[in-house]
């Protein structure tokens, strides 16, 4: 799957995640969650002038007020790490946690915008009580015809509630994506090199969308 397309389809995935914190939401099972909360948020992408015309400062503004806050971004990170997550310090894994948060955020901001008319289906999905870990599936369907692509994310119960840790876009883990390129970056200059790398990275993108 190409970087763009890609892109797309992560920006599609945040779409299945709730638009506010509340007690409501902890207890909800996470597939229900996703599905109440799916049209309010394609709502705001179909009606808001300023998305709509791309605006990146809007969208930045949908994906940190609305989205990110239901990401565990610590959990993300870890997984993005692999073996490398033990060897690095608390401050390390703080600072990194913190770019890969801030990269992610930048290099999707862009493409949710391009969210058009797209239909999610979920399946069907049993949670135990004890559950805390469970894996939503969905396929993300064009109106235009195609392929439908299958959308799934791994959440984790936390005491404040369900959150996204991983998500596979047709068969293809966003967060295992990268662990390629930060263990070959960290093999190279070690864990303060790839905070360096990310911190870099972050603030051209900063510069692209301002």
């Amino acid at each position: 799957m190409n970087k763009p397309l890609f892109s797309l389809f992560f920006s599609m995935t945040l779409l299945l995640l709730p638009v506010t914190a509340s007690a409501a939401a902890s207890t909800t099972a996470p597939d229900v969650l996703a599905r109440n909360v799916t049209d309010e948020v394609v709502q705001i992408l179909r009606t808001d002038k300023d998305l709509q015309a791309g605006s990146q400062k809007k969208a930045r503004d949908l994906i940190e007020t609305r989205i990110a806050p239901h990401f565990n971004f610590t959990s993300m990170t870890k997984l993005a790490l692999g073996k490398n997550w033990a060897s690095a310090t608390p401050e390390q894994r703080k600072a990194l946690t913190a770019e890969f948060r801030a990269l992610l955020v930048q290099t999707y901001t862009a493409s949710i915008t391009l969210f058009k008319d797209q239909k999610i289906e979920y399946r069907p999905l049993k949670v135990a009580p004890e559950d805390n870990d469970v894996l939503v599936r969905s396929l993300v369907k064009s109106s235009s015809g195609g392929e439908p692509v299958q959308v799934d994310y791994g959440m984790e119960k936390t005491d404040e509630g369900w959150k996204v840790y991983n998500v596979k876009i047709g068969g293809i883990s966003l967060v295992e994506n990268y662990r390629g390129t930060f263990n070959t970056e960290i093999q190279k200059s070690g864990v303060d090199g790839l905070i360096k790398t990310l911190r870099e990275k972050n603030r051209a993108l900063v510069a692209q969308t301002k």
